[in-house]
């Protein structure tokens, strides 16, 4: 486990369990703490069929009454918590869908592929917020069929992709703007840092929730730096194939992510 949209996708992937009563997440520590009745077997299948190198470290019986412990409740805050992460959850999926659509236009408008395949990245970013959303209060058959959906359109996306890249790569096409590259990725790293600024605001420092923002942010700032770098490279060495490598790399990555999401759907 080593960012909240797992986290995202580990609950909705349990939350169909009533033997389940409460998820605790260390993601710095990579640890996930499960209350539960019943027999830890079924939930370390579920979470195996995830494929996030899960390991079970541990199993204890607890005392629900004991203050001691670290199962506690609260009803009302943990509604007031919910309404607070469904309205931020909203505003990171409207950031991350506006730049899928600015760096998929813009990228085919100036013939990147590492925009376009950044954009992907940004429109599995929504999915993952989009299917914790939109299926809020539905049934768990709900949003495995909107996880099903939002897989399967991410990997055929990036199999087209693909297609294109060899496309580019066998034929005799044109350079890439290596401006429009690197001017919209830089926007596109600032959109990722609200996104950080945002989910930091919304989580407490003695959760350790700032370091997992960063944790969660990493990849996609890294893709940005790489489709800077590819953009600069490109204009210095007057060749496609930076931008076509950096394209093929985040394409592998969004097939990657899509496999997870279909995880849902079983």
């Amino acid at each position: 486990m080593d960012c909240p949209s797992e986290e995202n996708l580990i609950r909705m992937k349990l939350e169909g369990d009533s033997d389940i009563q409460h998820l605790e997440f260390d993601i710095p520590n990579r640890k996930l703490t499960v209350f539960h009745h019943g027999n830890v077997e079924g939930i370390e299948t579920t979470i195996h069929d995830l494929n996030l190198g899960d390991t079970l470290l541990s199993t204890e019986t607890i005392d629900p009454s004991d203050p001691n412990n670290n199962f506690k409740t609260d009803t009302d805050s943990s509604h007031k918590k919910d309404a607070e992460q469904r309205k931020l959850l909203w505003i990171v999926l409207v950031i991350n869908f506006a730049f899928f659509i600015i760096e998929m236009s813009t990228g085919l408008i100036s013939r990147s592929m590492g925009l376009v395949a950044d954009s992907l990245d940004m429109l599995a970013d929504s999915f993952v917020y989009g299917i914790s959303l939109f299926a809020v209060g539905g049934t768990v058959i709900k949003k495995k069929r909107i996880a099903k959906i939002a897989g399967y359109f991410q990997i055929t996306l990036a199999i087209l992709g693909f297609l294109e890249v060899l496309r580019r790569f066998f034929g005799n096409e044109q350079l890439p703007d290596f401006s429009t590259m690197i001017v919209i990725s830089i926007l596109a790293l600032i959109a990722n840092s609200i996104c950080l600024y945002l989910l930091q605001k919304s989580k407490s420092k003695e959760e350790a929730h700032m370091q997992a923002s960063m944790i969660f942010t990493s990849n996609d700032v890294i893709i940005n730096l790489g489709v800077i770098v590819a953009g600069i490279l490109v204009n210095w060495l007057h060749s496609s194939t930076p931008d076509l490598i950096i394209g093929s790399i985040v394409f592998a990555l969004v097939i990657q992510g899509a496999f997870r999401i279909l995880k849902l759907s079983k």
